[in-house]
C-alpha cells in the first residue's frame, strides 16, 4: 500500500473541543480552516506553508483522543490490505474513508489521498526555539508489541530506524518516514492494558519550547535528559524532544 500522505487526528470531547482547540492551533502555529462535514465537527491546523498534516474533530462520546489518517490512492483497497495485515474494520459506510483498529486496538482510518505533497516548515519562534509536530507515538501493551510492528511494517512498508535509543527512551520502534511524509510513527512497549497515541514535537531549544507552552497552559509532568512530557490545558499528554526540527532525527 503506498501511503501518499499521514495525518494526526485529534478527537476532541464536544465540552473542549473550542479550548482544546485554541491550544493546539497556538502550539502548531497554524490557522483553523472552515469546520466541515454533516455536524460541522471536523476542521484541518492549517499550516503557513505546506498542506496540513494536524486535523481536529469533535466528539461526542468517550474521553477522545489521537488517530493516524493513512491517506492512499483508493481507500477501499486500502483498507482491504490492512484487514490483510490484522487490522479490525470498523466503518466502511462513508464513500471517502474507512475506520479501522490495528491488532493492538488502536483507531486509525485509511482516506482518500486529495494531493497532498509538500511537508510544512517549522517555526521560528520568538527567542531561540525552531520546532514542529513532526511524530506520532504509539504505546503498545508488551503483549501486542510484536504483532503491532509487524502490522504496520507490513502495511506501510516503512523502514524501521537502526539508529542507537536517546539515553532516557524506552525500547521503541520507530520507523523513518518517507519523502514526503510529514510524521514519524513510533510504538513503544508499555505495561498499560490499553494502546493509546500522542503527538511529539522536535524542538531546537526544549527549554524555550517548553516555556512557550506553559504560557498556554501546559504543564511539565515528566522532564528526562533528552525529551519532557507534558499535558495540555485539560491533562492530554504530548512529548517535546531535542530532535531536528527539519530532519525528525
Amino acid at each position: 500500500m503506498h501511503i501518499r500522505w499521514l495525518t494526526a487526528f485529534f478527537d476532541f470531547p464536544a465540552p473542549q473541543f473550542g479550548d482544546e482547540v485554541t491550544f493546539w492551533r497556538a502550539i502548531a502555529g497554524s490557522t483553523v480552516s472552515p469546520p466541515r462535514g454533516s455536524n460541522k465537527e471536523f476542521a484541518s491546523l492549517e499550516p503557513f506553508n505546506g498542506d496540513p498534516h494536524l486535523r481536529v474533530q469533535r466528539v461526542n462520546d468517550g474521553p477522545g483522543g489521537l488517530h493516524l489518517d493513512l491517506h492512499v490512492s483508493d481507500h477501499r483497497a486500502g483498507a482491504d490490505e490492512c484487514v490483510r495485515a490484522g487490522a479490525v474494520l470498523t466503518d466502511a459506510s462513508d464513500p471517502m474513508f474507512a475506520a479501522l483498529r490495528t491488532p493492538a486496538g488502536l483507531p486509525f482510518c485509511v482516506n482518500e489521498w486529495k494531493g497532498e505533497a509538500v511537508r510544512s516548515r517549522p517555526i521560528r519562534w520568538p527567542g531561540a526555539s525552531i520546532s514542529i509536530i513532526d511524530e506520532v507515538l504509539i504505546t503498545v501493551p508488551h503483549k501486542a508489541f510484536d504483532a503491532e510492528v509487524a502490522f504496520f511494517s507490513t502495511v506501510t512498508g516503512w523502514t524501521i530506524d537502526a539508529a542507537p535509543p536517546q539515553s532516557d527512551a524506552p525500547a521503541s520502534t520507530r520507523f523513518l518516514r518517507d519523502d514526503p511524509l510529514p510524521l514519524s510513527v513510533v510504538l513503544t512497549p508499555v505495561d498499560d492494558e490499553h494502546t493509546a497515541a500522542q503527538v511529539s514535537l522536535a524542538a531546537t531549544s526544549v527549554a524555550d519550547e517548553v516555556a512557550r507552552h506553559e504560557d498556554w497552559g501546559a504543564t511539565v509532568i515528566a522532564d528526562a535528559t533528552t525529551s519532557v512530557v507534558m499535558a495540555d490545558p485539560v491533562g492530554r499528554r504530548y512529548r517535546i524532544t531535542n530532535r531536528n526540527p527539519r530532519s525528525g532525527r
